[in-house]
């Protein structure tokens, strides 16, 4: 049988009974997503239907499609900041056009069986881009959460902090800056101590939810004139169709690199946030190439309605497992709960004030940085922590692909050094015989080192040439050693070579010339 045909069997038979399970574990995942969905469009600099769009597309479709049944799928952090700038730059009419490109590219790259290389980057680098993302969510939310619109970069919403605090926030003189951050501080203390305090019979009920309640129930009581969430009428009115047409005046390079970056940098948080699902429960193992093609249906749905970039979300994935969802029913009930609230409950959504969901969103960003990555990286060396910091800073500091670009290629040259780099190491020994250690890689790049090692050596006593410590030598290397040793015994000198663990391919003819 077939790994499809035995994914479908097992779905089927596991049905069997676990309607509730999916049914109580899909009204927790909407209770989680509502209001992310809707935090995360504004934070893209969409309006928040947007968000809510990509949910239902999320649960509805890729959830019935997916490889993994019990992730979820919808809008998500990570893609927030380059959405921010494709929108800033290009405007809101571009985005579908190119998310659709970019469906394409995770269609295809699906199909053709490329999921499992979609998860081949550095956890240093996906760690770094995650914390990067955090601290640009905070500081663009930050704004937001004071009823003032973010700017176009991080280095410029770092500046602008202090214009916030004292020209907005401070003196206290009743202003709409004020009463928004009091919504926010209300939203962010509720979070809080909930996540502290919240009894254990309770702990599927998500914190956003009550910090959101709270803070909404608190505006319309004091009647407090802030920013409030803005969505349609009816569901006709969130649908924006693309148009070619957005796309001119726009380079080349820049649609593909763009499309590109969403593609990548979806398909890679996917795919991890897939392999964590994986690790929180034994029943089902995720078909990679299978998730990365949905994902591609649902982005090209998405672009073609307007909607926010989709990806898996660990967040809402791991609330959908630890609910108990069986199957992947969960995920699509959460779609249909979304739709129906958005046709029902439109009114209420409107009450809800912006900077409530930015608070969430600064809640979620600091979760991003995590102090935990660093020490774990640190154990593998500096190198990975330099990687990190590169990569995070990058981000904050230019964009989000220039940052990942600059963490992919610092990996590769670490990769690089490791598979190139020769370790040398004499030791001369009182009775006046001199050993020399050779470790690593021993290629034609370690020509320069291995020949400044030989020439250090001037005893004219026996050289022991130690080269267990080899995992690979060429025959440039090999050609070093035998004219070295050559000159040596010609001058009556005794050089004694140890060629174990060597490459195989040139064992035969090192034990013959060398020994």
């Amino acid at each position: 049988m077939s790994n499809d045909l035995r994914y479908v069997a097992k779905e089927t038979s596991a049905g069997k009974g676990a309607f509730m399970k999916d049914l109580s574990a899909s009204l927790v995942v909407f209770l989680v997503a509502l209001p992310l969905c809707m935090g995360i469009a504004l934070a893209s600099g969409m309006p928040p239907a947007a968000g809510l769009i990509t949910g239902m597309i999320g649960g509805l479709v890729v959830g019935f499609l997916a490889g993994q049944p019990l992730q979820v799928s919808g809008p998500a952090a990570g893609l927030a900041v380059i959405v921010f700038e494709l929108v800033r730059e290009h405007g809101i009419g571009a985005l579908g056009p190119l998310l659709m490109i970019a469906g394409a590219i995770q269609l295809v790259a699906g199909l053709l069986k490329a999921g499992r290389w979609f998860r081949a980057i550095s956890p240093e680098v996906i760690h770094g881009m995650l914390a990067g993302i955090g601290i640009l969510i905070v500081i663009q939310q930050f704004h937001v959460v004071l009823d003032r619109a973010p700017l176009h970069s991080g280095p410029a919403n770092i500046i602008a902090m202090w214009d916030a605090v004292f020209g907005g926030l401070f003196p206290l003189n009743g202003s709409k800056e004020e009463a928004a951050a009091l919504v926010g501080v209300v939203t962010m203390a509720v979070m809080l101590l909930w996540e502290r305090f919240r009894p254990a019979k309770l702990k599927l009920i998500p914190g956003a939810l009550l910090g959101i309640g709270s803070a909404t129930i608190l505006a319309q009581v004091l009647h407090l004139g802030v920013n409030r969430v803005k969505v349609p009428e009816n569901l006709g009115q969130m649908i924006s169709l693309p148009s070619l047409s957005a796309l001119h005046g726009i380079p080349t390079s820049a649609i593909v690199g763009t499309a590109l970056a969403l593609a990548f940098i979806a398909s890679a948080e996917t795919l991890l946030s897939a392999a964590a699902v994986d690790q929180m429960q034994t029943r089902w193992k995720t078909n990679y190439d299978r998730e990365l093609a949905a994902q591609g249906v649902g982005n090209l749905l998405c672009g073609f309605v307007g909607a926010l970039p989709m990806t898996g979300v660990i967040v809402r994935s791991s609330a959908n497992v630890q609910a108990g969802a069986e199957t992947k029913r969960s995920a699509i009930l959460h779609g249909a709960w979304m739709l129906l609230a958005v046709a029902a409950l439109s009114s209420v959504l409107r009450m809800i004030p912006t900077a409530s969901l930015a608070a969430v969103l600064v809640f979620v960003g600091i979760k991003l940085v995590k102090p935990s990555d660093v020490r774990k990286l640190a154990r593998f060396g500096k190198m990975p922590v330099l990687i990190y910091f590169a990569s995070m800073l990058t981000i904050v500091a230019t964009d989000l692909l220039t940052g990942v670009l600059v963490g992919v290629a610092l990996s590769l040259l670490r990769l690089l050094y490791t598979v190139t780099h020769l370790e040398t190491r004499i030791v001369e020994e009182e009775g006046g015989e001199t050993h020399v250690h050779l470790s690593g890689v021993g290629t034609f790049l370690a020509i320069p080192r291995m020949t400044q090692a030989f020439d250090r050596i001037s005893t004219e006593n026996a050289v022991h040439v130690h080269c267990a410590g080899l995992r690979y030598i060429d025959h440039a290397c090999i050609e070093v050693i035998e004219g070295w040793t050559e000159r040596l015994e010609q001058n009556g000198q005794q050089v004694h070579i140890e060629m174990e663990k060597l490459h195989l391919r040139y064992r035969a003819r090192v034990s013959e010339t060398l020994t």
